[in-house]
């Protein structure tokens, strides 16, 4: 009887990452821009930097394929009071693509990484501020943060 031959397992992104420890030190260095940013930063006020970063670890770790769950709210429901353009979205996108290079991540995986961030603007996108009015925000004020003037 022949023998066969088992094709090894395909790694998932999460493995071709690098595991957590990648994740770990991408979600530092982009939040660390994003804490600061003159835009960005007001979405985060008076929330630790080091909680953020564990529950994006989680998150992202979870969708690359990591044996990971991620213990967090729905997407919809963490961020349904926040006023979220898809300019907000782009220039997010741009510091995480920044951090991901710096990190000296290969560009195949990058590109698949911001893929898979992407495919949750939809659920957090909103186009216009009369998107809150479909929203039942209960005792929550809106956040809307204006683009500082350059």
């Amino acid at each position: 009887m022949p023998q066969t031959r088992e094709k090894p397992a395909k790694k998932t992104l999460f493995e071709q990452l690098g595991g957590i420890e990648t994740l770990e030190r991408v979600h530092k260095r982009f939040y660390d821009k994003i804490y600061i940013h003159p835009w960005l930063k007001h979405f985060f006020e008076g929330h630790e930097q080091a909680a953020i970063e564990l529950r994006q670890t989680q998150f992202m770790a979870e969708k690359f394929g990591a044996d990971i769950r991620y213990p967090g709210m729905a997407l919809e429901l963490a961020h349904r009071r926040m006023f979220i353009s898809e300019e907000l979205l782009t220039l997010r996108r741009e510091l995480l693509r920044e951090s991901l290079e710096e990190e000296n991540i290969p560009e195949g995986l990058v590109a698949r990484w911001l893929k898979i961030d992407g495919a949750f603007w939809k659920d957090i996108r909103k186009d216009s501020l009369a998107a809150f009015s479909e929203i039942d925000l209960k005792y929550e004020k809106p956040l809307i943060v204006p683009k500082p003037e350059s």
